[in-house]
Protein backbone atom coordinates (compact mmCIF):
# COMPACT_ATOMS: atom_id res chain seq x y z
CA UNK A 1 0.00 0.00 0.00
CA UNK A 2 1.17 3.66 -0.78
CA UNK A 3 1.57 5.94 1.65
CA UNK A 4 -0.64 9.10 1.29
CA UNK A 5 0.25 11.85 3.42
CA UNK A 6 -2.39 14.13 4.83
CA UNK A 7 -2.94 17.03 2.68
CA UNK A 8 -2.82 20.70 4.46
CA UNK A 9 -6.50 20.91 4.22
CA UNK A 10 -6.49 17.56 6.14
CA UNK A 11 -4.59 19.32 8.69
CA UNK A 12 -6.56 22.13 9.27
CA UNK A 13 -9.79 20.50 9.24
CA UNK A 14 -8.94 18.10 11.94
CA UNK A 15 -6.94 20.63 14.25
CA UNK A 16 -10.41 22.97 13.98
CA UNK A 17 -12.01 19.72 14.95
CA UNK A 18 -10.47 19.66 17.75
CA UNK A 19 -10.06 23.11 18.82
CA UNK A 20 -6.65 23.82 18.16
CA UNK A 21 -5.62 26.54 16.01
CA UNK A 22 -1.64 25.24 14.78
CA UNK A 23 0.30 21.80 15.34
CA UNK A 24 2.11 23.58 18.03
CA UNK A 25 -1.00 23.40 19.98
CA UNK A 26 -0.65 19.91 20.42
CA UNK A 27 2.57 20.47 22.36
CA UNK A 28 1.47 22.94 24.99
CA UNK A 29 1.01 20.64 27.53
CA UNK A 30 4.71 19.65 27.36
CA UNK A 31 6.74 21.33 29.65
CA UNK A 32 9.59 24.01 28.10
CA UNK A 33 12.43 22.38 29.89
CA UNK A 34 11.94 19.42 28.08
CA UNK A 35 11.39 20.27 24.61
CA UNK A 36 14.39 21.11 22.20
CA UNK A 37 13.17 24.18 21.07
CA UNK A 38 15.72 24.20 17.82
CA UNK A 39 14.85 22.21 14.87
CA UNK A 40 16.53 17.85 14.76
CA UNK A 41 20.16 18.18 13.19
CA UNK A 42 19.18 16.34 10.65
CA UNK A 43 21.22 16.87 6.67
CA UNK A 44 18.44 18.22 4.50
CA UNK A 45 16.80 15.96 1.93
CA UNK A 46 18.58 13.86 -0.83
CA UNK A 47 17.35 13.10 -4.20
CA UNK A 48 16.60 9.35 -4.58
CA UNK A 49 19.44 9.09 -7.10
CA UNK A 50 22.05 10.48 -4.92
CA UNK A 51 20.09 8.45 -1.83
CA UNK A 52 20.67 5.42 -3.66
CA UNK A 53 24.29 5.91 -4.66
CA UNK A 54 24.91 6.93 -0.61
CA UNK A 55 23.56 3.40 0.46
CA UNK A 56 25.59 1.64 -2.29
CA UNK A 57 28.81 3.06 -1.48
CA UNK A 58 27.98 1.99 2.33
CA UNK A 59 26.93 -1.94 1.10
CA UNK A 60 30.51 -2.26 -0.60
CA UNK A 61 31.98 -1.20 2.74
CA UNK A 62 30.73 -4.85 3.78
CA UNK A 63 32.21 -7.80 2.97
CA UNK A 64 29.66 -10.50 2.62
CA UNK A 65 29.88 -14.86 3.12
CA UNK A 66 30.08 -14.60 -0.50
CA UNK A 67 33.44 -13.11 -0.61
CA UNK A 68 34.88 -14.39 2.40
CA UNK A 69 35.47 -18.12 3.18
CA UNK A 70 33.09 -18.62 6.50
CA UNK A 71 34.12 -20.58 9.03
CA UNK A 72 32.44 -18.36 11.42
CA UNK A 73 30.04 -19.55 14.24
CA UNK A 74 28.68 -18.97 17.96
CA UNK A 75 25.28 -19.24 16.98
CA UNK A 76 24.93 -18.57 12.87
CA UNK A 77 26.37 -21.03 10.26
CA UNK A 78 26.91 -20.47 6.58
CA UNK A 79 24.94 -23.69 5.91
CA UNK A 80 23.36 -24.55 2.14
CA UNK A 81 20.43 -22.67 0.96
CA UNK A 82 18.81 -24.94 -1.43
CA UNK A 83 16.93 -23.60 -4.41
CA UNK A 84 13.93 -24.70 -3.55
CA UNK A 85 13.47 -23.06 -0.34
CA UNK A 86 13.51 -19.61 -1.77
CA UNK A 87 11.53 -20.99 -5.11
CA UNK A 88 8.81 -22.54 -2.66
CA UNK A 89 8.35 -20.59 0.55
CA UNK A 90 8.51 -17.53 -1.64
CA UNK A 91 5.18 -18.31 -3.38
CA UNK A 92 2.68 -15.91 -3.59
CA UNK A 93 0.22 -18.50 -1.45
CA UNK A 94 2.65 -18.40 1.76
CA UNK A 95 3.14 -14.26 1.51
CA UNK A 96 1.45 -12.70 4.08
CA UNK A 97 2.64 -10.26 6.31
CA UNK A 98 0.21 -11.53 9.23
CA UNK A 99 -1.03 -14.38 10.65
CA UNK A 100 -3.00 -17.35 9.80
CA UNK A 101 -6.17 -16.16 12.26
CA UNK A 102 -8.90 -17.28 9.15
CA UNK A 103 -8.57 -21.04 8.75
CA UNK A 104 -10.97 -21.20 6.32
CA UNK A 105 -9.03 -19.03 4.04
CA UNK A 106 -5.44 -20.19 5.68
CA UNK A 107 -5.42 -24.17 5.05
CA UNK A 108 -1.84 -24.11 2.78
CA UNK A 109 0.08 -22.41 5.42
CA UNK A 110 -1.57 -23.64 8.43
CA UNK A 111 -1.11 -26.96 6.90
CA UNK A 112 2.94 -26.21 6.58
CA UNK A 113 3.31 -25.02 9.89
CA UNK A 114 1.64 -28.34 11.02
CA UNK A 115 4.33 -30.24 9.26
CA UNK A 116 6.77 -27.83 10.63
CA UNK A 117 5.58 -28.37 13.96
CA UNK A 118 5.51 -32.46 13.72
CA UNK A 119 9.43 -32.02 12.11
CA UNK A 120 10.45 -30.10 15.13
CA UNK A 121 9.19 -32.98 17.45
CA UNK A 122 10.78 -35.65 15.37
CA UNK A 123 14.26 -33.79 15.58
CA UNK A 124 14.22 -33.30 19.35
CA UNK A 125 12.10 -36.08 20.80
CA UNK A 126 8.99 -34.23 22.16
CA UNK A 127 5.42 -34.43 21.90
CA UNK A 128 4.33 -31.53 21.24
CA UNK A 129 5.83 -27.85 18.84
CA UNK A 130 4.89 -24.25 18.88
CA UNK A 131 4.39 -23.05 15.10
CA UNK A 132 8.21 -21.05 15.84
CA UNK A 133 8.69 -17.94 17.99
CA UNK A 134 11.12 -14.96 16.92
CA UNK A 135 14.64 -16.60 17.81
CA UNK A 136 16.56 -18.89 19.55
CA UNK A 137 16.83 -16.65 22.91
CA UNK A 138 13.19 -15.61 22.60
CA UNK A 139 12.91 -19.30 22.66
CA UNK A 140 14.68 -19.53 25.61
CA UNK A 141 12.99 -17.14 27.58
CA UNK A 142 9.50 -18.78 26.96
CA UNK A 143 10.80 -22.04 28.15
CA UNK A 144 12.06 -20.50 31.46
CA UNK A 145 8.59 -19.31 31.70
CA UNK A 146 7.20 -22.61 31.60
CA UNK A 147 9.50 -23.75 33.85
CA UNK A 148 8.96 -21.22 37.04
CA UNK A 149 4.99 -21.69 36.08
CA UNK A 150 4.92 -25.12 36.07
CA UNK A 151 7.40 -25.96 38.97
CA UNK A 152 6.05 -22.31 40.75
CA UNK A 153 9.90 -21.86 41.27
CA UNK A 154 11.79 -18.70 40.09
CA UNK A 155 15.28 -19.73 40.79
CA UNK A 156 17.09 -20.30 37.28
CA UNK A 157 20.43 -22.05 36.44
CA UNK A 158 22.46 -21.75 33.50
CA UNK A 159 25.33 -23.30 32.21
CA UNK A 160 28.81 -21.54 31.94
CA UNK A 161 28.94 -22.70 28.73
CA UNK A 162 25.69 -21.40 27.78
CA UNK A 163 25.87 -18.47 24.91
CA UNK A 164 26.03 -15.39 26.28
CA UNK A 165 23.87 -13.78 24.09
CA UNK A 166 21.13 -16.06 25.45
CA UNK A 167 22.27 -15.71 29.00
CA UNK A 168 21.45 -11.67 28.50
CA UNK A 169 18.16 -12.07 26.99
CA UNK A 170 17.45 -14.79 29.69
CA UNK A 171 18.96 -12.06 32.42
CA UNK A 172 17.22 -9.57 30.84
CA UNK A 173 13.22 -10.74 30.98
CA UNK A 174 13.80 -12.92 34.13
CA UNK A 175 14.98 -9.72 36.10
CA UNK A 176 12.02 -8.21 35.14
CA UNK A 177 9.67 -11.00 36.69
CA UNK A 178 11.57 -10.95 39.92
CA UNK A 179 13.59 -14.34 38.59
CA UNK A 180 16.99 -15.00 40.38
CA UNK A 181 19.83 -16.69 37.65
CA UNK A 182 22.84 -18.82 38.92
CA UNK A 183 25.58 -19.90 36.42
CA UNK A 184 27.56 -22.86 37.36
CA UNK A 185 31.49 -23.41 35.94
CA UNK A 186 31.89 -25.07 32.91
CA UNK A 187 35.27 -26.66 33.12
CA UNK A 188 37.11 -27.99 30.03
CA UNK A 189 34.41 -26.29 27.61
CA UNK A 190 31.25 -28.45 29.50
CA UNK A 191 28.80 -27.56 32.38
CA UNK A 192 30.75 -28.69 35.52
CA UNK A 193 28.96 -29.44 38.65
CA UNK A 194 25.29 -28.16 39.07
CA UNK A 195 25.67 -27.29 42.79
CA UNK A 196 22.82 -27.23 44.86
CA UNK A 197 19.62 -27.07 42.63
CA UNK A 198 17.06 -26.93 45.66
CA UNK A 199 14.65 -24.45 44.67
CA UNK A 200 15.85 -24.62 40.97
CA UNK A 201 12.67 -24.37 38.51
CA UNK A 202 15.06 -25.49 35.53
CA UNK A 203 18.68 -26.10 34.42
CA UNK A 204 19.32 -24.71 30.97
CA UNK A 205 22.22 -26.15 29.22
CA UNK A 206 23.18 -26.12 25.51
CA UNK A 207 23.99 -29.17 23.33
CA UNK A 208 26.29 -28.59 21.55
CA UNK A 209 27.25 -25.46 24.09
CA UNK A 210 28.60 -22.40 22.79
CA UNK A 211 32.17 -23.82 22.75
CA UNK A 212 30.78 -26.75 20.50
CA UNK A 213 31.26 -29.18 23.00
CA UNK A 214 28.90 -31.99 23.65
CA UNK A 215 27.22 -32.25 27.14
CA UNK A 216 26.40 -35.33 29.16
CA UNK A 217 22.48 -34.25 28.53
CA UNK A 218 21.20 -37.72 30.16
CA UNK A 219 23.70 -37.13 33.66
CA UNK A 220 22.53 -33.35 33.73
CA UNK A 221 18.85 -34.66 33.47
CA UNK A 222 18.96 -36.55 36.22
CA UNK A 223 20.65 -34.43 38.84
CA UNK A 224 17.53 -31.61 37.59
CA UNK A 225 15.20 -34.17 38.41
CA UNK A 226 16.63 -35.51 41.25
CA UNK A 227 16.12 -31.66 42.36
CA UNK A 228 11.92 -31.27 41.07
CA UNK A 229 13.58 -28.62 38.56
CA UNK A 230 13.13 -29.28 34.74
CA UNK A 231 15.70 -29.40 32.01
CA UNK A 232 15.53 -26.95 29.53
CA UNK A 233 17.80 -27.55 26.12
CA UNK A 234 19.05 -25.17 23.49
CA UNK A 235 19.28 -27.79 20.93
CA UNK A 236 21.02 -27.19 17.56
CA UNK A 237 18.43 -29.13 14.87
CA UNK A 238 21.23 -29.73 12.30
CA UNK A 239 23.14 -32.04 14.49
CA UNK A 240 19.54 -33.90 15.15
CA UNK A 241 20.75 -36.64 12.37
CA UNK A 242 24.04 -37.44 14.52
CA UNK A 243 22.69 -36.69 18.10
CA UNK A 244 20.48 -38.14 20.43
CA UNK A 245 17.44 -36.40 20.63
CA UNK A 246 17.73 -34.19 23.53
CA UNK A 247 13.71 -35.63 24.06
CA UNK A 248 15.24 -39.38 24.81
CA UNK A 249 18.04 -38.21 27.35
CA UNK A 250 15.87 -36.39 29.55
CA UNK A 251 14.88 -32.87 28.51
CA UNK A 252 11.63 -31.06 29.49
CA UNK A 253 11.62 -28.60 26.75
CA UNK A 254 13.80 -27.78 24.09
CA UNK A 255 14.55 -24.60 22.16
CA UNK A 256 17.10 -23.33 20.29
CA UNK A 257 17.77 -21.51 16.62
CA UNK A 258 16.20 -22.27 13.44
CA UNK A 259 18.61 -20.08 11.24
CA UNK A 260 20.77 -23.40 10.32
CA UNK A 261 17.53 -25.01 8.00
CA UNK A 262 17.31 -23.30 5.45
CA UNK A 263 17.39 -19.46 6.44
CA UNK A 264 20.82 -18.75 5.50
CA UNK A 265 22.51 -16.14 7.23
CA UNK A 266 20.69 -12.89 6.36
CA UNK A 267 23.13 -10.38 7.88
CA UNK A 268 22.26 -11.57 11.10
CA UNK A 269 18.26 -11.85 11.02
CA UNK A 270 15.53 -12.09 11.01
CA UNK A 271 16.13 -15.95 12.14
CA UNK A 272 13.41 -18.51 13.46
CA UNK A 273 13.18 -19.83 17.01
CA UNK A 274 11.62 -23.54 18.20
CA UNK A 275 9.72 -24.39 20.82
CA UNK A 276 9.59 -27.91 21.55
CA UNK A 277 8.10 -29.79 25.21
CA UNK A 278 6.11 -32.65 26.76
CA UNK A 279 2.69 -32.53 26.18
CA UNK A 280 1.73 -32.76 30.37
CA UNK A 281 3.04 -28.92 29.35
CA UNK A 282 1.26 -28.04 26.30
CA UNK A 283 -1.27 -25.24 28.22
CA UNK A 284 1.92 -23.59 28.66
CA UNK A 285 3.69 -23.32 25.28
CA UNK A 286 3.88 -19.78 23.75
CA UNK A 287 2.66 -18.48 20.92
CA UNK A 288 0.49 -20.65 18.64
CA UNK A 289 0.10 -24.16 18.19
CA UNK A 290 -1.76 -25.57 14.57
CA UNK A 291 -3.79 -28.23 15.18
CA UNK A 292 -5.68 -30.75 12.82
CA UNK A 293 -9.54 -31.13 13.30
CA UNK A 294 -12.80 -31.72 11.24
CA UNK A 295 -15.10 -29.97 10.45
CA UNK A 296 -19.05 -30.11 10.49
CA UNK A 297 -19.09 -32.21 7.48
CA UNK A 298 -16.20 -34.16 9.11
CA UNK A 299 -13.72 -33.23 6.44
CA UNK A 300 -10.32 -32.70 7.94
CA UNK A 301 -8.49 -29.09 8.45
CA UNK A 302 -6.18 -27.08 10.17
CA UNK A 303 -6.77 -24.50 13.06
CA UNK A 304 -5.03 -22.29 15.70
CA UNK A 305 -5.61 -24.02 18.79
CA UNK A 306 -4.47 -24.46 23.01
CA UNK A 307 -3.19 -20.25 22.46
CA UNK A 308 -1.88 -19.35 26.09
CA UNK A 309 -1.40 -15.70 25.51
CA UNK A 310 -3.15 -12.72 26.63
CA UNK A 311 -4.63 -12.05 23.56
CA UNK A 312 -6.75 -14.67 23.50
CA UNK A 313 -7.65 -15.41 27.34
CA UNK A 314 -8.00 -13.75 30.01
CA UNK A 315 -4.78 -11.80 31.52
CA UNK A 316 -4.16 -13.36 34.43
CA UNK A 317 -4.10 -16.81 33.35
CA UNK A 318 -2.12 -15.88 30.07
CA UNK A 319 1.41 -17.79 30.53
CA UNK A 320 2.83 -15.74 27.53
CA UNK A 321 2.41 -11.92 25.72
CA UNK A 322 4.22 -13.65 22.17
CA UNK A 323 1.48 -12.90 19.69
CA UNK A 324 3.19 -14.26 16.80
CA UNK A 325 5.92 -16.12 14.71
CA UNK A 326 7.96 -16.45 12.00
CA UNK A 327 5.56 -17.65 9.78
CA UNK A 328 7.58 -17.19 6.57
CA UNK A 329 11.21 -18.54 8.21
CA UNK A 330 9.37 -21.83 9.05
CA UNK A 331 7.94 -22.20 6.01
CA UNK A 332 11.45 -22.12 4.32
CA UNK A 333 12.62 -24.80 7.33
CA UNK A 334 9.68 -27.29 6.84
CA UNK A 335 11.24 -26.82 2.68
CA UNK A 336 14.64 -27.50 3.92
CA UNK A 337 13.98 -30.64 5.89
CA UNK A 338 11.33 -31.96 3.25
CA UNK A 339 13.73 -31.29 0.58
CA UNK A 340 16.69 -32.73 2.95
CA UNK A 341 15.10 -35.89 4.23
CA UNK A 342 16.14 -38.39 7.28
CA UNK A 343 19.23 -39.40 5.18
CA UNK A 344 20.08 -35.97 3.89
CA UNK A 345 19.62 -35.05 7.86
CA UNK A 346 22.54 -37.80 8.78
CA UNK A 347 24.63 -36.95 5.26
CA UNK A 348 24.50 -33.30 6.60
CA UNK A 349 25.38 -34.04 10.21
CA UNK A 350 28.44 -36.95 9.00
CA UNK A 351 29.73 -34.13 6.67
CA UNK A 352 29.81 -31.12 9.28
CA UNK A 353 31.64 -33.69 11.42
CA UNK A 354 34.68 -34.87 9.35
CA UNK A 355 35.23 -31.37 8.41
CA UNK A 356 35.13 -29.86 11.53
CA UNK A 357 37.64 -32.50 12.94
CA UNK A 358 39.71 -32.41 9.70
CA UNK A 359 39.97 -27.95 10.36
CA UNK A 360 40.78 -29.05 14.15
CA UNK A 361 43.51 -31.17 13.49
CA UNK A 362 44.76 -28.96 11.10
CA UNK A 363 44.97 -26.18 12.88
CA UNK A 364 45.88 -27.25 16.44
CA UNK A 365 49.38 -28.19 14.01
CA UNK A 366 50.32 -24.95 13.74
CA UNK A 367 52.49 -23.59 16.01
CA UNK A 368 51.28 -21.53 19.06
CA UNK A 369 47.69 -23.31 18.36
CA UNK A 370 45.81 -25.43 20.37
CA UNK A 371 42.50 -26.73 21.11
CA UNK A 372 41.15 -25.43 24.10
CA UNK A 373 38.97 -28.35 25.33
CA UNK A 374 39.46 -32.52 25.00
CA UNK A 375 35.99 -32.78 25.61
CA UNK A 376 33.85 -34.26 22.18
CA UNK A 377 32.82 -31.33 19.45
CA UNK A 378 30.55 -31.27 16.58
CA UNK A 379 30.64 -28.95 13.85
CA UNK A 380 32.79 -26.21 16.20
CA UNK A 381 35.52 -25.74 18.63
CA UNK A 382 37.44 -23.54 20.40
CA UNK A 383 41.35 -22.59 19.04
CA UNK A 384 43.75 -21.00 21.38
CA UNK A 385 45.51 -19.21 19.38
CA UNK A 386 49.11 -17.11 20.31
CA UNK A 387 48.25 -13.26 21.75
CA UNK A 388 44.94 -11.10 21.13
CA UNK A 389 42.10 -13.83 19.35
CA UNK A 390 40.60 -10.60 17.37
CA UNK A 391 43.51 -9.80 15.96
CA UNK A 392 44.02 -13.17 14.28
CA UNK A 393 40.85 -12.93 13.38
CA UNK A 394 41.15 -9.64 11.57
CA UNK A 395 44.60 -11.18 10.29
CA UNK A 396 42.73 -14.11 8.79
CA UNK A 397 39.41 -11.84 7.03
CA UNK A 398 42.54 -9.72 5.43
CA UNK A 399 43.23 -13.13 3.73
CA UNK A 400 39.88 -13.86 2.90
CA UNK A 401 38.89 -16.20 6.42
CA UNK A 402 36.11 -14.79 8.08
CA UNK A 403 35.97 -17.14 11.98
CA UNK A 404 34.76 -16.04 15.35
CA UNK A 405 33.65 -14.78 17.70
CA UNK A 406 36.62 -14.52 19.95
CA UNK A 407 35.74 -16.10 23.16
CA UNK A 408 36.14 -12.79 25.00
CA UNK A 409 33.08 -12.25 24.59
CA UNK A 410 31.90 -15.04 27.33
CA UNK A 411 35.38 -14.81 29.48
CA UNK A 412 38.09 -12.16 29.17
CA UNK A 413 40.41 -15.56 30.64
CA UNK A 414 39.60 -16.43 26.94
CA UNK A 415 41.04 -13.37 25.24
CA UNK A 416 42.98 -15.65 23.55
CA UNK A 417 40.60 -18.46 22.10
CA UNK A 418 37.99 -18.02 18.89
CA UNK A 419 35.55 -20.19 17.62
CA UNK A 420 36.29 -22.13 14.50
CA UNK A 421 32.81 -23.81 12.85
CA UNK A 422 32.83 -25.69 9.51
CA UNK A 423 29.74 -26.21 7.91
CA UNK A 424 29.07 -28.70 4.78
CA UNK A 425 29.85 -26.14 2.31
CA UNK A 426 33.41 -26.28 3.46
CA UNK A 427 35.66 -27.82 1.32
CA UNK A 428 39.17 -29.78 2.28
CA UNK A 429 40.76 -27.13 0.33
CA UNK A 430 38.94 -24.50 1.93
CA UNK A 431 39.95 -25.58 5.53
CA UNK A 432 43.67 -26.07 4.12
CA UNK A 433 43.68 -22.63 2.98
CA UNK A 434 42.50 -21.53 6.41
CA UNK A 435 45.34 -23.58 8.27
CA UNK A 436 47.86 -22.05 5.88
CA UNK A 437 46.25 -18.36 6.81
CA UNK A 438 46.62 -18.90 10.57
CA UNK A 439 50.27 -20.24 10.27
CA UNK A 440 51.20 -16.55 7.95
CA UNK A 441 49.28 -14.62 11.07
CA UNK A 442 50.63 -15.99 14.31
CA UNK A 443 54.38 -16.65 13.01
Amino acid sequence: MDYTPHTEADIEAMLAAAGFTGIEDLFAPIPGSVRLGRDLALPHGMPEAEVLALMEGLARKNRPTGELVCFAGGGAYDHYVPSPVAHLAFRAEFATSYTPYQPELSQGVLGVLFEFQSMICELTGMGVANASLYDGASALVEAINLATGATGRSRIVLSGALNPNYAAVARTNGGARGFSFSTTAAGDGVTGDLGDLAGAACVVVAQPNFFGCLEDLAAIAEATHAAGALLVVVFDPTTAGVLEAPGALGADVVVGEGQGLGVGLLYGGPYLGYFATRPEHVRRVPGRIVGATVDVRGKGGFVLTLQAREQHIRREKATSNVCTNQTLLAIAATVYLSWLGPQGLVELGESCLAGAHQAADLLASVPGCRLAFAAPFFKEFALQVPGDAERVAAGLAERGYLVGPGLGVASAELASHLLVAVTERRTPEQIEGLAKALAEVVA
